[in-house]
């Protein structure tokens, strides 16, 4: 056996080979870890959520007009003659939406820890204005034929998906006059997430050009504390926005993307225009406040938004996972290197010694899930890299008879962390430069070997390299 190994070059190749498949079984154990610690992140994310506040979603302000519906029901005898008349009412309510609504916000990120885990928050400073429109009492809809309505005070309503972000009262002013919050909206149903926000009564001045038959202004200002994403739900015949924030790595979702952005290290800035053509929120909302047989509406959810989130360039799992996904190759290729240096250095490695080279490989990703915990990414992954290199370069040098020897395979191996590196760093091109890695290596392997006899080279005799320790 010990001479089919030192002769046959094709042998060593089947042996080394089944070692790369061996490795597969650390590296698939590592990325069982690394999804276990995602979802240990993921619910501290919503510990968190659930101690300080969740991701937002906005909604309003609107007008809630409740209202009384009476009518009456006629009972009729067998022979259809009336019998009876009963009076019957309902409490409803009737939403004004506006006409125009302009946002602008700054967004100042926070970071929150829980154990080992830090999450992304911000801080919303933000300010609506806009205009509602002239009201009609006769676009109050009639559910029941021949019905009379009794219409009540309006209120303004401002709705957020967790009220606890919210840092103090929000400044409202209605035609120029200030007015007070209160919780919860009335005329609404009970069970509806809208009911559940916030309102305002209309002070003289806005109440008596609302009675007039006159447009209401009105000027919004608050601070809400969310984690990671903003919703804002454009429920206004044209909705404006404008965010910015000094995080420098945003995300943009929702049904509509903004119009312009413009992000750099300093942070982004990003402007949306949404009108309520293209936009199906109001009847979201409106169906929301209807009895649903699957239980009321989470709070936002199912509802039209543009989306800004905050997030972490190097997502330590993501970024981990997607490593160890090159894992095979990093062996394949460093016991490849390792295997030209025994045959044209007439050296003979056990396989044993190919083993430890594979085993040390696939611990950098396990030190690399370890060290990204405590310290940045890119420090973590420049520790890892060392550390492995330096152990590789010692052993080669000690089993390759030759520090030359050792030195080059380690810088092989250094060069190989490095463009790992470039390629987690860069997700779009990340294909691209992979691809591209392995075609290099690959020319590299055939033009340097294009003249080599593997015949002769496998048959010659061969020195045993350093023991295993």
């Amino acid at each position: 056996m010990k001479s089919l190994l030192a002769q046959s070059a094709l042998t060593k190749v089947i042996v080394l080979g089944l070692l790369i498949l061996f490795a597969g079984l650390p590296l698939a154990h590592i990325s069982g870890l690394i999804s276990e610690r995602g979802q240990s992140r993921q619910q501290a994310a919503h510990e968190l959520a659930v101690r300080h506040a969740g991701p937002q979603v906005v909604a309003g302000p609107m007008l809630v007009i409740p209202y009384t519906e009476r009518w009456t029901e006629e009972q009729q005898d067998e022979k259809g003659l009336v019998k009876a008349r009963i009076a019957r009412s309902k409490q409803r309510a009737h939403i004004v939406f506006p006409e125009r609504s302009d946002l602008k916000g700054r967004l100042t990120p926070q970071q929150r820890y829980l154990g080992i885990f830090n999450v992304l928050f911000y801080d919303l400073q933000g300010a609506f204005s806009g205009r509602f429109p002239v009201f009609d009492p006769a676009s109050v809809p009639h559910s029941e034929k021949g019905s009379t309505l009794e219409l009540q005070a309006p209120v303004l309503a401002l709705a957020m998906s967790d009220l606890r972000g919210l840092q103090g009262a929000p400044t409202l002013r209605l035609a120029d006059t200030g007015a007070r919050w209160l919780p919860r909206v009335p005329g609404l149903p009970q069970d509806s997430w809208l009911a559940g926000g916030i309102h305002a009564a209309l002070p003289p001045a806005a109440q008596q050009a609302f009675d007039a038959r006159e447009p209401l202004s009105f000027q919004l200002e608050m601070t809400l504390v969310g984690q990671e994403r903003l919703s804002i739900v454009p429920l206004a015949d044209e909705n404006t926005a404008q965010l910015s924030s000094e995080w420098p790595h945003p995300s943009f979702g929702g049904e509509f993307l903004a119009v312009r952005r413009e992000i750099s290290e300093r942070g982004f800035d990003a402007q949306w225009a949404v009108s309520s053509l293209v936009s199906s929120a109001r009847a979201q909302l409106l169906q929301g406040l209807q009895p649903r047989r699957d239980g009321p509406m989470e709070r936002g959810q199912g509802l039209d938004s543009f989306d800004v989130s905050l997030v972490e360039p190097l997502y330590v799992y993501t970024h981990t996972s997607r490593a160890v996904k090159y894992g095979l190759l990093f062996v394949g290729l460093v016991l490849m290197a390792a295997f030209m240096f025994e045959l044209f250095a007439r050296l003979r490695l056990h396989p044993v010694q190919y083993g430890l080279v594979g085993l040390s490989i696939t611990f950098f990703f396990l030190l690399l899930l370890a060290l990204s915990e405590k310290i940045a990414f890119g420090l973590a992954y420049a520790a890892a890299a060392g550390a492995s290199t330096l152990l590789l370069t010692i052993y080669f040098a000690a089993v390759l008879r030759g520090w030359k020897r050792g030195l080059g395979l380690g810088a092989y191996v250094g060069v190989l962390y490095a463009a790992l590196y470039g390629l987690l760093s860069s997700e779009d091109n990340a294909l691209l430069l992979g691809a591209l890695l392995l075609f290099g290596l690959l020319g590299l392997l055939m033009l340097g070997t294009r003249r080599v006899d593997w015949y002769a080279l496998a048959g010659r005799p061969q020195e045993p390299a350093a023991a295993p320790a």
